[in-house]
């Protein structure tokens, strides 16, 4: 079992965005996923990529892993905090699978400088409460969590009114995370009237990053920046 760590300061494994003073205003940090064991290839440089050439600023950030909680949480925070001191006028997390947990946990907890101003989560695992991603919530809370870290874990439990706008994708038989994790956040979204978009695919694996040539999921990203564009980011 991992005995809690303290994140860094500034962690080395941050991939800045080109230049390193954001050239627009916003900035998007995405959190690959991995199940807090490793980093999906296919979500972090490919995201980043497609946020270019959409005009924003953007950057990988590899989060701590083989970490238990709030290792993770606490570097996320920091790197908000980070790109923030940058020069970027608003800042976003953008979080696949695991990346989506700890992405949607600092978007839920963040203050201050932490403070995130949206949130896009890509099939995400939401709650440590339900059939959580067995892996992962080994690997974040150890093999018997006490109720208060269950909570504390588990994001439709940290919705509050003050909550940035969320999008969240899913699809409906995402074998590896239940699209009952994206119900979830957003029911809480909803009961707390926080501004989100919640869009399930019948179809597709768990894992599909951009989707290219996954048919109907394949659509999330032109849905994700009109979503952008509404809100001023494009």
């Amino acid at each position: 079992m991992n005995a809690p760590q303290s994140p860094p300061a500034a962690s080395p494994l941050s991939v800045p965005a080109e230049p390193s003073r954001p050239t627009h205003p916003d900035h998007v940090i995405v959190c690959p996923g991995g199940g807090y064991v490793g980093y999906a290839e296919n979500d972090g440089g490919p995201a980043v990529a497609w946020l270019r050439q959409l005009g924003l600023s953007a950057s990988v950030f590899r989060y701590p892993i083989h970490t238990r909680h709030p290792g993770p949480l606490g570097a996320v925070r920091a790197e908000v905090a980070r790109i923030r001191a940058s020069g970027a006028r608003r800042v976003a997390l953008m979080g696949f699978s695991a990346g989506g947990h700890v992405a949607g946990q600092a978007a839920l907890t963040g203050v201050g400088p932490e403070r995130v101003d949206a949130a896009i989560l890509c099939y995400p695992l939401v709650s440590m409460e339900i059939d959580a991603h067995g892996g992962s919530r080994r690997e974040l809370l150890g093999e018997s969590p006490g109720a208060e870290e269950i909570a504390a874990t588990s994001l439709e439990q940290l919705v509050t009114p003050e909550a940035p706008p969320f999008f969240l994708w899913h699809t409906a038989d995402d074998p590896s995370v239940s699209v009952r994790h994206s119900y979830l956040l957003a029911q809480a979204l909803a009961d707390q009237a926080v501004s989100h978009a919640l869009h399930v695919f019948p179809e597709g694996e768990h894992g599909l990053g951009l989707a290219v040539g996954a048919g109907e999921p394949e659509s999330w990203t032109a849905l994700c920046a009109s979503w952008l564009t509404a809100r001023g980011w494009l």
